[in-house]
């Protein structure tokens, strides 16, 4: 008797909670994961903040009316340095492995995760990447896949240099796919999701952008972008060479420089899904807004990201890697770039935010744009198309480089080059916003979160 009334109650208590969703008939949301928010390595957190952007009013240089605004930007993360030839590296090794292991087939199937447990029927095969390693016991390692990779990676016959083993890097290209927001933005139905305002039917592959990009860097920058100079050793080893691989990586265009940043994004991506972790969110290059916002380093109306109106110090060195004469490349310590974590670091703890090369922003480059982008987060941007004029192609570089004069080292300074171009003079770096409060705030009973 006391057992059927037991189970009783219990059957009585599971449909009472049930109907509550266990919140007792309260709305108390889901549960999420716990999530702690973390500094990306190799990057350094800059604060939300509001600042004047564009030419100072006493940049007399420009013009009478100079073009500023003020602007407000969320926080986010940055990198430290430009991206360097190390790193980038890392990119086209995996890359160049991916493709490798493709060709090779049901050959390079110990490579290959085993789809077990929920993913057991799952036909998508996925690399093992510590079994593809760099090591003695890696992919280009395997004694028994020697004759396949020099067929299927390495140059053949006529190409072949010296009867050297070197790899076709002319087939290194990755294939990736993004969301154009804006577009879905703009042709979203007002009642029927399939429709958009002008009747034409809409679906999400409309607005989803696929792209395949050529990833080695182009080490003829070096001879292309001088006339009777000679540079032929830059071109052999600048992204070769060991004694290189803390430099920052040019001769990348910004379509290539966007590949990196979806890779980078899917990579970490990854890492977190095999560990049951929240992704965070996707890496990108910075608008033009966010990286005049963080070359001032937080200070206000400054000419320059180490904060002063003058390129020297007080003691007459050089603040940057620049062309600081008409042709006296030397004076600053560098005939051409230097190593990524050269000089000192503005307030903000970047790096070479001015001079050594100058960096591609997400941004379209536009003169007249400042008048009417957005207070908040401002960014001239959209997807660009091929049959698009040459003028809609542009992108805005800041920073000034190694091979400019002091001009463009100025926070507010701006130049441009068209999305395929590659410089010698030219890299990148990363950003990622900032997901969760202030990480400078301390934590007070009093406040929201």
């Amino acid at each position: 008797m006391k057992k059927i009334y037991l189970s009783a109650l219990i059957v009585l208590y599971m449909a009472f909670i049930g109907c509550g969703s266990g919140g007792q008939g309260e709305l108390v949301g889901i549960k999420g994961k716990p999530y702690k928010q973390e500094l990306p390595l190799g990057m350094v957190y800059i604060p939300a903040g509001t600042f004047i952007m564009g030419q100072v009013d006493q940049d007399v240089t420009i013009s009478q009316f100079p073009q500023n605004k003020q602007v407000t930007i969320s926080a986010f993360y940055m990198d430290e340095t430009e991206i360097s030839n190390s790193e980038y590296k890392q990119f086209v090794n995996w890359v160049r492995d991916s493709i490798a292991i493709s060709k090779l087939g049901t050959k390079a199937e110990k490579y290959m995760l085993k789809p077990k447990g929920k993913n057991a029927n799952n036909t998508v095969k996925l690399i093992d990447w510590k079994k593809v390693g760099t090591g003695k016991k890696g992919l280009w390692s395997d004694k028994t896949l020697v004759e396949d990779l020099e067929k299927n990676m390495y140059y053949q016959g006529n190409e072949k240099f010296f009867n050297k083993r070197e790899l076709n890097v002319e087939q290194l290209r990755y294939s990736y796919a993004w969301i154009d927001y804006r577009k879905a933005a703009d042709n979203r139905g007002a009642r029927d999701p399939n429709l958009n305002k002008n009747g034409i039917s809409v679906t999400r592959d409309n607005f989803i952008i696929k792209e395949e990009v050529y990833i080695y860097p182009d080490t003829l920058v070096w001879i292309s972008d001088f006339s009777y100079a000679q540079n032929d050793p830059m071109v052999k080893g600048y992204f070769s060479h060991p004694a290189f691989l803390n430099y920052p990586v040019v001769g990348v265009s910004w379509k290539q420089a966007k590949a990196f940043s979806v890779w980078r994004s899917r990579f970490n991506e990854a890492y977190k899904a095999s560990r049951n972790l929240p992704a965070r969110l996707d890496y990108d290059l910075p608008t033009e807004a966010q990286f005049e916002y963080a070359a001032r380093g937080g200070r206000v109306g400054t000419s320059y990201p180490w904060g002063g109106p003058y390129i020297r110090n007080a003691k007459g060195c050089l603040l940057a890697n620049f062309k600081p004469g008409r042709g006296n490349y030397i004076d600053d310590g560098g005939a051409t770039t230097v190593a990524v974590k050269s000089y000192f670091p503005n307030d903000y703890g970047l790096y070479n935010m001015a001079g050594n090369v100058a960096e591609w922003t997400s941004s379209i480059y536009n003169d007249v744009a400042t008048a009417y982008v957005n207070t908040l987060n401002p960014s001239f941007d959209r997807a660009v198309k091929e049959g698009d004029p040459d003028y809609n192609k542009r992108r805005v570089i800041k920073g000034g480089s190694w091979k400019d004069i002091g001009y463009f080292l100025q926070n507010s300074a701006r130049a441009y080059e068209y999305p395929d171009s590659v410089r010698s003079s030219i890299g990148f770096r990363c950003v990622t916003p900032f997901t969760g409060r202030d990480i400078t705030d301390k934590p007070n009973k009093n406040k929201p979160y």
